[in-house]
């Protein structure tokens, strides 16, 4: 059944990819959970009744009381960052690829959240698609470790995750350093700085403005966290060194000169009007907050966090436990955050209203009358590769892309090779079929 269900998505992805319309895609994911109503009545608990779909339960969305009835559809979507180097006015916002649907996998609410987005994931791996960013709510951060994100990240993908109210702030600690909003980071940030999202609010999240006093502290989060030494290897491995390491130390750090003998920087003649070469100066970084006893009296090397001893680590995946759900690659509301997740995360709920719009609408359980997961998984799947296809069909007449099959292929794979847009590019209205009659 998912079989069927994955070559009929994924046979408009296959056609898009032939004629080049994915070239432009960097490999970014949006994946999300979406209700899907069925059509049965829901369990009559006061009267002992159960309920014909018996694979179906209750879905609630974020922040919902009232759930729905009916099944979860997991979905991906080709999905794309505002820019590479996360600066909100550097290049363009507009996708340079058709925003298509890549995974279906339709399940009972609550089930297999993590493994249905996997599966779906694995289906692209033929494809030799490049591999980015995955962006996922809450509901994935949620799923244990080897459900969701060490699968995700043997992939090939990065992880840009939300996270709920409780799990905001310092989340743990993995050989010495803290976990702060899913990034390893220097124990001994400022208190300030790592307890600046401790508690906050979702409204404080969406509402988040640069000048205020949180997003100060969030960029002044950024010379604390260890960096990446070494990108992920074919396992998922990644290095990570201390901020006061290295040739362009992010930080100066008492701790790291007196443990691994670093000599006092000579005095130098620094050009005020030279803007990187005033940043790279020492007097110019932050300096880790240390105890004063620590500096009279240095502690022992072997009592020091492991970060501290050893300037570089190894992160692999599922290599800190439990709190490894948490841990993402990018840092937590930070530009570069806002730049991959809101536009994916707007990617994917774009998908969402498009399936439920008036066209062909996933919601309305009129359209899906044959009960059970495996009548629905078909019917579902069917109504996801027109959207596909309507998809490609939009895209090609507002683009008026060039590729390398021919425009007459795509019209016709979408079922409107025999119409043509008026001057508004919208397609004339289907014409009766005359027939004569002899």
């Amino acid at each position: 059944m998912q079989e069927i269900s994955d070559r009929l998505v994924l046979v408009t992805v296959r056609a898009a990819h032939r004629r080049g319309l994915l070239k432009g895609w960097r490999g970014d994911i949006g994946a999300d959970t979406t209700p899907v109503p069925a059509w049965h009545q829901p369990p009559r608990e006061r009267r002992g009744l159960a309920s014909v779909e018996l694979t179906a339960g209750w879905h609630y969305c974020g922040g919902a009381e009232e759930g729905i009835f009916g099944h979860s559809a997991s979905l991906l979507v080709a999905a794309s960052r505002r820019h590479r180097a996360g600066h909100p006015q550097a290049g363009e916002r507009v996708s340079r690829h058709p925003q298509l649907a890549l995974g279906l996998v339709l399940d009972t609410p609550g089930k297999r959240v993590g493994p249905n987005a996997v599966h779906s994931l694995a289906q692209l791996a033929p494809f030799g698609f490049p591999t980015g960013l995955l962006a996922a709510d809450r509901a994935y951060t949620d799923q244990i470790t080897e459900h969701f994100a060490q699968p995700v990240r043997t992939l090939g993908y990065q992880v840009v995750l939300d996270y709920k109210q409780q799990h905001r702030g310092i989340q743990g600690t993995h050989q010495g350093a803290l976990l702060v909003d899913g990034s390893l980071a220097c124990p001994a940030m400022p208190h300030a700085l790592a307890h600046a999202t401790t508690g906050l609010k979702d409204k404080a999240v969406r509402d988040l403005a640069d000048g205020t006093e949180l997003s100060e502290r969030i960029a002044g989060r950024e010379p604390y966290f260890l960096k990446l030494k070494e990108s992920a290897d074919e396992r998922g491995a990644i290095r990570l060194q201390c901020p006061a390491s290295g040739p362009s130390p992010a930080v100066v750090c008492p701790r790291f000169n007196q443990v691994h003998r670093v000599p006092a920087p000579r005095p130098a003649v620094v050009d005020l009007t030279d803007k990187r070469a005033t940043a790279a100066h020492s007097a110019a970084k932050p300096t880790v907050p240390i105890p004063q006893g620590e500096r009279l009296r240095p502690l022992p090397q072997d009592e020091l966090p492991r970060i501290c001893q050893k300037p570089t680590i190894t992160v692999r995946p599922g290599a800190l436990g439990k709190l490894d759900k948490f841990r993402q690659d990018r840092h937590y509301l930070h530009p570069t955050w806002q730049d991959a997740y809101r536009p994916e995360r707007a990617n994917i709920e774009g998908l969402n209203g498009r399936a439920k719009s008036h066209g062909i609408d996933i919601s309305d359980p009129t359209k899906r009358l044959a009960h059970g997961r495996v009548a629905q998984t078909i019917l579902l799947a069917l109504m996801i590769c027109s959207i596909n296809l309507h998809i490609l069909f939009s895209w090609h007449q507002t683009t008026r892309t060039q590729t390398t099959g021919s425009a007459h292929e795509i019209a016709v794979l979408s079922g409107s090779a025999s119409t043509h847009p008026d001057a508004a590019g919208l397609p004339p209205p289907i014409q009766p079929e005359i027939r004569e009659t002899i």
